[in-house]
C-alpha cells in the first residue's frame, strides 16, 4: 500500500514537473514571439532609414545639378553612396535573418523538448480500472474526502484495505477523489 502510494505520489510530482515543463516552454515561445515582433519592427525602422536616405540623395543631386560639380562627380558620389547603403543594408539584414535563424532553432529544441515530456507523459498513465470485485465487507461508514486525502491516507485512517474502499466505490482512477466527495469505507471504525 505504501509503494502504491508513493508511486502516485511520483507520479503527481512527475505530472507537476511536465506540466510546469509546458509552461515554461510556453512562456519562452511568448518571449520569442516578442523578439520576432521586435526585429520585425526594427527591419521597418531600417527600411524608412533607407527612404529618409534616398530622399536626401535626391535632394543632393538637385542641390548639384545647380552648383558647379560635373554631372561624372556627381554620379560617382551617388554611386559611391548607393554601394555603401546596400552594402550596411545587406549586412544588417544578414545579422537580423541569423538572429531569427538562431531563435527558431531554440524554439524547435524546445518545442520538440515539450512534445517528447508530452509523450512520455501519455505513456506512462496508469491503466484504469473498469472491473471491480464484490468481494469486500458490506458493513462500513461513510467518510467525506477532506483536502489532502488520498485514498491510501484514507484507508489508514480508518483500518480498512485501499481494495475494498476502490471496489466498493466503484473508483476507477484513485488519483481523482474529489474534496467533500462521499465514500463507503467497508469495515470502518
Amino acid at each position: 500500500m505504501r509503494a502504491f502510494s508513493l508511486r502516485c505520489g511520483a507520479l503527481l510530482a512527475f505530472l507537476a514537473v511536465s506540466a510546469s515543463a509546458q509552461m515554461d516552454a510556453r512562456a519562452e515561445l511568448a518571449a520569442l514571439r516578442q523578439d520576432v515582433m521586435l526585429l520585425t519592427q526594427r527591419v521597418g525602422e531600417l527600411t524608412m532609414t533607407v527612404e529618409q536616405l534616398n530622399r536626401e540623395n535626391e535632394a543632393l543631386q538637385d542641390k548639384a545639378n545647380r552648383s558647379y560639380a560635373t554631372v561624372d562627380q556627381l554620379n560617382k558620389a551617388v554611386a559611391d553612396m548607393n554601394r555603401t547603403l546596400q552594402a550596411e543594408l545587406g549586412d544588417q539584414k544578414r545579422e537580423v535573418l541569423a538572429q531569427v535563424a538562431g531563435q527558431l532553432e531554440k524554439l524547435g529544441r524546445q518545442t520538440n523538448a515539450a512534445l517528447e515530456a508530452v509523450a512520455k507523459n501519455q505513456a506512462a498513465r496508469p491503466v484504469v480500472q473498469t472491473t471491480f470485485s464484490d468481494n469486500f465487507p458490506k458493513e462500513g461508514i461513510n467518510y467525506t474526502v477532506q483536502a489532502g486525502d488520498t485514498l491510501a491516507v484514507i484507508a489508514r485512517k480508518n483500518n480498512a484495505k485501499l481494495s475494498d474502499i476502490v471496489n466498493a466505490n466503484k473508483i476507477s482512477d484513485p488519483t481523482r477523489i474529489q474534496v467533500g466527495q462521499t465514500l463507503f469505507i467497508p469495515q470502518g471504525k
